[in-house]
């Protein structure tokens, strides 16, 4: 799972922000241990410390001293907006940019998507 060609600590932020997205963690539950990332990854522990630590500073996660590192509530919305933004702005304008190059109308656009939604359903993507 780790990509040698992106800082380790990021990688596994992004874990654990996918993990709250997809619901594997939830709201007010615990997540593991530093010491438990760094012995699954086989990294040092405070290359797992820099990763979670990002998320708490970001208020994703909060330390409860003594007990470990839990999910904070709202961390999910708050994921999932950032999320859709960086989507806009990493997908949905470069695809917009493009569409214009090629001459495709907007609707034509929403056309094209939604054949590609009912492929990548339909198992034929």
């Amino acid at each position: 799972m780790i990509d040698n060609g992106r800082p380790i600590f990021l990688q596994i932020a992004e874990r654990i922000e996918s993990d709250i997205i997809d619901g594997t963690l939830a709201e007010e539950s615990q997540v593991p241990s530093t010491n438990e990332f760094a012995a699954f990854y086989r990294i040092n522990p405070a290359t797992a410390a820099k990763g979670v630590n990002r998320l708490v500073d970001d208020k994703i996660l909060y330390k409860q001293r003594g007990i470990g590192m839990f999910v904070s509530t709202g961390a999910r919305t708050v994921l999932m907006q950032r999320r859709r933004e960086e989507f806009f702005d990493q997908y949905v304008q470069p695809l917009a940019r493009e569409a214009r190059k090629l001459g495709i109308e907007p609707d034509e656009l929403a056309d094209m998507i939604r054949q590609g939604e009912h492929a990548i359903q339909g198992g034929t993507q």
